[in-house]
């Protein structure tokens, strides 16, 4: 088991990004903008120059926290963009020996939920997907914006109408607090962390740590590990007591968030949230190791 973390949420540049994850003592970084450019779109000089600073730090990166089929990028918009970065990414992955390639499976806009969008969205995915085979990579789907999130159904029905072993799951313990479930009739009600959790659990290879809830008049607000309704203390104590040993990253959203310009901070307040995040996910992970170890004794 490692930790790492979106450390653009710790500083915009790689020098602060590096210096955080030193600071943290750890040894990775899930990569995804660098002075606000995805790590896979930035040109070829910065790209070197991020290379170069990492060797020197002896800092890795762990995951590509890409673009490809995220948020900005609409089931109802051509997919070329989401193909033409990962066929960007796959080259510059193999330079940094980095594996797993973080997606998302398009956004269905909020008008076109009655519609039925699995075929394209699982032939799409598909398509990436078998990019990532045939380039010896790992896509891993987080369930965050896109058709496969829309519940664990579609996760699951993505997983299957997908069938490579090239695609498995990054599961965000935040993310089903701020989405809604569509299954059913309207209203929608909100996604169960527990319930999207232990259905998809044993397709999960990586993990995000978010945290939060939801206010009476529908605000997101972002919490420490283990103080929001993520049930982030129950879901890796489940993790672990199943054999997890893969990856633990960090995605605070308290201070910064990636994808709204509109939550920003100070400079070195954004520093130290991260820090202090880094520190409490370190603590409640040996919380949990402890717990089970003397379980087992």
């Amino acid at each position: 088991m490692y930790f790492t973390g979106f450390a653009d949420e710790a500083a915009p540049d790689i020098d602060g990004q590096i210096r955080a994850t030193k600071e943290l003592g750890w040894k990775y970084i899930e990569s995804r903008s660098i002075d606000g450019v995805n790590l896979t779109m930035v040109d070829d000089r910065k790209f070197d120059e991020v290379v170069e600073k990492l060797q020197q730090a002896g800092i890795k990166i762990n995951c590509f926290g890409s673009g490809v089929a995220n948020w900005a990028q609409k089931i109802t918009e051509p997919p070329d963009k989401s193909y033409e970065e990962m066929k960007r990414a796959i080259p510059r992955m193999h330079r940094l020996g980095t594996k797993m390639i973080r997606i998302m499976s398009f956004a269905i806009p909020p008008e076109e939920l009655d519609k039925d969008w699995s075929k394209e969205a699982i032939n799409r995915v598909k398509t990436i997907v078998k990019m990532a085979e045939d380039g010896g990579v790992l896509c891993v789907h987080e369930n965050c914006s896109g058709w496969g999130s829309l519940s664990w159904e579609h996760t699951l029905r993505l997983l299957e109408g997908v069938n490579s072993p090239a695609l498995k799951l990054v599961y965000d313990t935040g993310n089903p607090l701020f989405h809604q479930d569509v299954r059913g009739p309207k209203p929608y009600k909100m996604q169960d962390p527990w319930e999207f959790y232990t259905h998809v659990k044993q397709h999960i290879v990586y993990v995000h740590i978010k945290d939060g809830y939801m206010t009476e008049d529908g605000k997101h607000v972002c919490t420490f590990p283990g103080e929001g309704n993520g049930m982030v203390r129950e879901i890796l104590t489940d993790l672990f007591d199943s054999g997890y040993d893969g990856g633990i990253s960090i995605e605070p959203h308290m201070a910064v968030v990636y994808h709204d310009p509109s939550v920003t901070s100070e400079a070195e307040v954004r520093y130290r949230n991260y820090i202090e995040y880094g520190r409490r996910i370190e603590k409640l992970v040996s919380e949990i190791l402890n717990q089970l170890n003397e379980a087992k004794k």
